[in-house]
Order: C-alpha cells, then sequence, then structure tokens
C-alpha cells in the first residue's frame, strides 16, 4: 500500500446537496437561510460580540479603575540587595544606572530605579539612581557614602568602554 493508492471507503462520502437551484432540487427558494433577516441575505451576519439581542458580555461587566498613561514605573533595588553585591565585591565603590544593566539588574530600556531601604548597608558607596526613599538616603548617608539623584527620565544604556 502507498500513499499515492489510498482512496476513501465506498460510500463513506456523499456529494454535496446543490442549493437554491430550483423547487425541484428541495433546497429552492430560500436556499436554506430562512424568510428575510440579515441571515438570509449576502455578506449580512452578526457583529463580533453580538448575543442575539441579549445584553453583551462587554457591556454586563463592571467598568473599573483608571491606567494612567503618564504613571512612572521604578525598577526597585533595597539596600541589603546593595549589601550583597559589596560582600560578593569588597572593591565595589559606585553603583550607577550602567553597572546595574551590565548586572542585568535592571534592562536597558527599563524605566526609572529606586532605591528603598530594606536592609542594611555597612560600606561607603557612591550611588545613582533616579530616586531615594527617606530611609534609603538616611542609611547610606549614615554608611559614609553619597546619593545623586538623576534627572532623566528614562535609564541610560549601558555604554561600552
Amino acid at each position: 500500500m502507498k500513499l499515492h493508492t489510498l482512496r476513501p471507503a465506498e460510500g463513506s462520502h456523499r456529494k454535496p446537496r446543490r442549493i437554491g437551484r430550483g423547487q425541484g432540487s428541495g433546497k429552492g427558494g430560500t436556499s436554506t437561510r430562512g424568510h428575510k433577516g440579515d441571515a438570509s441575505r449576502s455578506g449580512g451576519h452578526a457583529k463580533r460580540g453580538f448575543e442575539g439581542g441579549q445584553m453583551p458580555l462587554q457591556r454586563r461587566l463592571p467598568k473599573f479603575g483608571f491606567k494612567n498613561p503618564f504613571r512612572k514605573e521604578y525598577s526597585i533595588i533595597n539596600l541589603e540587595k546593595l549589601q550583597m553585591w559589596v560582600d560578593a565585591d569588597p572593591s565595589l565603590t559606585k553603583v550607577d544606572i550602567a553597572w546595574l544593566i551590565e548586572k542585568g539588574e535592571i534592562s536597558k530600556n527599563a524605566p526609572l530605579v529606586k532605591i528603598l531601604g530594606e536592609g542594611e548597608l555597612n560600606k561607603s558607596l557612591a550611588i545613582e539612581a533616579h530616586k531615594f526613599s527617606k530611609t534609603a538616603q538616611a542609611a547610606i548617608e549614615k554608611a559614609g557614602g553619597s546619593v545623586r539623584v538623576l534627572e532623566r527620565t528614562k535609564a541610560e544604556p549601558a555604554t561600552k568602554e
């Protein structure tokens, strides 16, 4: 048996009923479309989401909330994460956007970066970010580090040197 010799079983296929070929065919007149209405006409069909006159789902569900198109979304870095990096690399003295991108902590086209005060910092670090919480800023300065607030709206891409 080969693919080109295969045939459907005897009697398994019927010729399709020809509609709209006169009354004698048994499928003339309205040609199975019924009388009048959208569905009886060529090109006629219900709109997407139409539920036969019933109140559509998108109108039955409640509307709530608001999406602010001007919202600023921050990538969050906590002090404990900074301390973890310091423990891993004691020679670390500066943390900036390019360094965070290089470490894979934020995306190149990620939005803004905010430093939060969760955890402790035991080493003096110069940190550049778009925003700092009051507790984070106090903890960094207490450890002898410095804080620099960036004015950019997006994270600067990493530069290859």
